[in-house]
């Protein structure tokens, strides 16, 4: 399906314009591929968080993450998006982005 659409759990399209603009422009290009149906450049899976959860990394002067699912026709699905400040993740983190997958569940299930 080509130019799925984006769906934003609780906070996670603020805090993504809340990054700087080289960031924001570098987010908005991954995530317009992923929208395509094509990878983003640099991803990994995140498995701890939920099924299908995969993570864009992003490294302009800091590193920055975004948690997504879209393994959903409907939608991707945008959990959590944040800078990373250690080199690895922070539990906290991880748990709100358990906590938004949670959620996403709970939305998709009406």
């Amino acid at each position: 399906m080509l130019n799925k659409s984006i769906s934003w759990i609780s906070s996670s399209r603020e805090d993504l314009r809340n990054f700087p603009k080289s960031v924001r422009r570098k987010a908005g290009l991954e995530l317009r591929a992923l929208q395509r149906g094509e990878m983003p450049t640099d991803f990994k899976p995140m498995s701890s968080i939920g099924p299908g959860v995969m993570e864009i990394r992003i490294n302009v002067g800091n590193t920055y993450r975004i948690f997504y699912v879209a393994k959903f026709e409907e939608s991707i699905y945008v959990l959590h998006a944040f800078q990373k400040k250690a080199r690895r993740t922070s539990k906290k983190d991880i748990q709100l982005a358990q906590q938004r997958y949670r959620m996403m569940i709970k939305y998709r299930q009406g």
